[in-house]
């Protein structure tokens, strides 16, 4: 690649762009399932997914997870809560940290999403070759690898 940059950004070619662009079109495809059948927005299925994998977290651990910011985690987590699709207990250890967990009902939901979010990311991937999949795995990885890399840095 050439050191010189052109002096004015051409957005659809720009990385950063392009793979928000990608991001949101997919969840927005993929959300009005969540929401017709279950009533959920992005935020509040991506809190029950990080909650199905990784119990006991705490509002700051999923807002870490799913990188989302604490005040838009807080209000997903609120309604949540509300429709008792997520339980909060105090930690015995530490009295200030919350656990949260999914609840009886959030499981039901949560295990009725899992097999139809597999479903499309199959069918979402389905204009790739088992050999282009593969490598969209590692570059993705090394990507994101990469970025953490540089954040950490700056």
């Amino acid at each position: 690649m050439a050191d010189e940059h052109p002096s004015i950004l051409v957005l659809e070619r720009f990385l950063p762009y392009r793979l928000s662009i990608l991001s949101n079109r997919i969840s927005g495809i993929i959300s009005k399932t969540y929401k017709n059948k279950f009533a959920l927005s992005v935020n509040e299925w991506r809190i029950m997914a990080m909650l199905g994998e990784y119990p006991g977290s705490s509002a700051d651990e999923v807002s870490a997870k799913i990188q989302t910011e604490k005040s838009i985690v807080s209000r997903a987590l609120k309604s949540l809560l509300s429709r008792n699709l997520v339980d909060r207990e105090v930690e015995i250890q530490d009295r200030r940290r919350h656990n949260l967990s999914l609840s009886s009902t959030g499981m039901d939901i949560y295990s009725q999403i899992v097999p139809v979010s597999y479903n499309y990311e199959q069918q979402l991937l389905n204009c790739l070759t088992e050999q282009e999949q593969v490598m969209f795995d590692e570059l993705s990885d090394k990507l994101y690898r990469h970025a953490e890399h540089l954040d950490a840095s700056n």
